[in-house]
């Protein structure tokens, strides 16, 4: 399967750039050092998403999430797991 061509024109062809050099140098990592790398950047992704997430309940984006349960349980329409 060919690779995906992600060069784009500016402005974006800095961007680009940057990864590509991330994804050439992950390419020559040993296996301990991939695996390293993978444990590494599971934690960092999982922070990431769990800083996203506390920020999108700060700022009320799953609200409507929130009630839509709410109202469900009330309504006995909620299943018991």
């Amino acid at each position: 399967m060919p690779e995906a061509d992600w060069r784009v024109s500016y402005p974006g062809i800095k961007i680009m750039s940057r990864l590509e050099s991330v994804e050439n140098e992950v390419k020559q990592l040993t296996a301990e050092e991939l695996r390293a790398f993978r444990d590494w950047f599971a934690e960092f992704d999982s922070a990431a998403w769990d800083g996203q997430f506390e920020s999108d309940v700060r700022t009320g984006k799953l609200d409507h999430l929130a009630e839509r349960a709410l109202r469900d349980y009330n309504a006995d329409k909620a299943t018991e797991l």
